[in-house]
């Protein structure tokens, strides 16, 4: 073993606490069993990087913060996030037939982090050349751009993460990326707010926008870097066929369709968060706002949550499942708990319901992601991610009627929508089958 492969080694068994020599490599290509340090650790390491950029370039928080600043008409940042969901979700059937054709897919993820990069750049370029009407529609544009290529990297990575990565050590290895990328963006955060505060300009902003791009373009070095083992390459299909299929294995599997259905009701999660600070800002006019807050609570609650789910998906996904739907409820218990009761609205004590809904969509996320992972057949997991993720991303143009939701009947009775649909989510998790069971008792 060479000293580059020692150094690999024993960061392999710092981060995933395998001590042992005789490594299990359950569910992946033999050949592949001596590659797993490398590709865990360089795994690892794509995921701290882009978890950090998609904090400091987000949807939900920074690119809002400065299109807001420029003056950017709300019609246009309240298009930024169904742009995420759509762009990064819907597209993924026509693209998951195509990467069947790669034998190794994981130069799809570098090819799609490259885009990534170069949309930020765009952007970045925009907030700082353009105006308020043509700086909106031109960010909103490549972010559009960003999340289709977003999407075919989701496709990629889940499959090359079924053929790298054994079965039992999945979920740790997202809760590492999850966990390492929180503890930069909570370092990211406080260097921030105590580095420029009130003071920071439009300029700082894109400054954090190119730097999310620096770090897009490490992540995808660091996948290159990665040994993936090459696959077959027949078997590609088109769109339409993709679609067929997928609706097969949805009517076949009951327990395909119930995971369907909880992701779906667990969406709500996800969309969350723009909503919550909406309601925070109302209960107290806006402190909780500030972008420095926002970004440490996001980065603490991925350090606190990340190890305890990634060490649970390993064991039950759908319990981990459940209990993000019904962390989530309470963080909606809590916002009204603090709406209601004038001594409690302070900033900081709002703060927790960020933490709490943090920690939830953490939760879903990697309970999700390993979920599917463990559960779908090898030959056929980019069939079931993107059938999965495109249902999921037309599900999310609804995801608009929560803004109307709460224009029109006040931002307390979305509140409560949202947590009945976590709770509904929560619910429809606890039914679900074990991973290892989602493709038996098939439907005749």
């Amino acid at each position: 073993m060479s000293e580059a492969e020692a150094r690999l080694d024993r960061a392999y068994r710092i981060l995933s606490g395998d001590d042992s020599d005789e490594r299990s490599c359950e569910a992946i290509p033999d050949s592949a069993c001596s590659d797993v340090p490398r590709n865990y650790v360089y795994n690892v390491a794509n995921g701290a990087s882009t978890k950090l950029a998609e904090q400091l370039a987000g949807p939900n928080l920074v690119l809002p913060w400065v299109l807001s600043m420029l003056g950017t008409p709300a019609v246009i940042i309240g298009l930024l996030m169904p742009a995420k969901q759509v762009g990064s979700l819907a597209p993924q059937l026509a693209v998951s037939g195509q990467i069947r054709r790669l034998a190794r897919r994981q130069w799809a993820w570098v090819g799609a982090g490259i885009t990534q990069a170069v949309m930020l750049l765009f952007i970045a370029l925009a907030v700082v050349t353009l105006g308020p009407v043509s700086g909106g529609l031109t960010v909103l544009l490549c972010f559009t751009v960003f999340s289709i290529a977003s999407g075919v990297g989701s496709v990629a990575f889940q499959d090359v993460t079924g053929k790298t990565i054994p079965k039992g050590r999945r979920g740790r290895m997202l809760a590492n990326r999850a966990a390492i990328g929180g503890s930069l963006t909570l370092l990211a955060g406080l260097a921030l707010h105590y580095g420029f505060g009130a003071e920071a300009g439009v300029g700082v902003y894109a400054g954090l926008i190119a730097a999310a791009a620096g770090l897009w373009l490490l992540g995808a070095a660091f996948f290159a870097l990665m040994d993936e083992t090459p696959g077959a390459t027949e078997g590609g299909r088109n769109p339409l066929q993709e679609l067929k299929n997928g609706l097969v294995i949805s009517a076949r599997y009951p327990g395909y369709r119930g995971f369907l259905y909880t992701r779906a009701l667990l969406l709500s999660v996800e969309l969350a968060m723009p909503f919550y600070a909406l309601h925070g800002r109302e209960v107290f006019g806006g402190e909780v706002a500030a972008l420095a807050v926002f970004i440490v609570t996001v980065g603490l609650a991925s350090v606190i949550s990340s190890p305890v789910w990634g060490y649970f998906s390993d064991r039950s996904s759908r319990t981990v499942l459940a209990l993000s739907g019904l962390l989530a409820t309470l963080a909606g218990v809590v916002a009204l708990v603090i709406g209601g009761i004038e001594a409690l609205q302070s900033p900081i004590i709002y703060t927790s319901v960020f933490v709490i809904l943090g920690i939830a969509e953490a939760g879903v996320r990697l309970g999700r992601k390993t979920y599917l992972v463990d559960a779908a057949p090898k030959d056929e997991r980019p069939l079931y991610i993107a059938f999965s993720n495109t249902t999921i991303g037309v599900l999310a143009v609804a995801g608009g009627l929560f803004g109307l939701i709460a224009q029109v009947f006040g931002i307390q009775v979305l509140v409560v929508v949202l947590l009945l649909l976590s709770l509904a989510g929560a619910a429809a998790a606890w039914a679900m089958p074990e991973a290892e069971r989602m493709l038996e008792s098939p439907s005749a």
